[in-house]
């Protein structure tokens, strides 16, 4: 009887040892489920700004080769026979041959 007794003790303790390793386990589990539900969310609002942030990075790179490609064309016109007599005229008051220049009188 008193056999038995102990068996029973121990057979009862280890179900509760066993009952409390599980209890511990799931805790574990619901901690690290819960973590990484946290970074998850923190990564997603990263990946969100990081997102608007390489759209707006484009706009710019396309108004900069835009603003280059006006750079260009404005170098092209300053190389011209038309923007060297505009300069002649306007800076220099030069004129062509047979022009006459009129002016206004205040």
């Amino acid at each position: 009887m008193k056999k038995e007794k102990s068996r029973n003790s121990r057979r009862a303790m280890k179900a509760h040892q066993n009952k409390v390793t599980m209890i511990g386990i799931t805790f574990v589990v619901c901690v690290l489920m819960v973590t990484l539900l946290v970074q998850g969310q923190k990564l997603n609002a990263k990946l969100s700004s990081n997102q608007q942030r390489t759209s707006e990075l484009e706009q710019q790179i396309e108004n900069e080769n835009q603003r280059t490609e006006d750079i260009s064309e404005m170098q092209e016109y300053m190389q011209s026979d038309e923007y060297l007599e505009k300069v002649a005229k306007d800076k220099l008051g030069l004129v062509k041959d047979g022009e006459i220049i009129f002016k206004e009188s205040n």
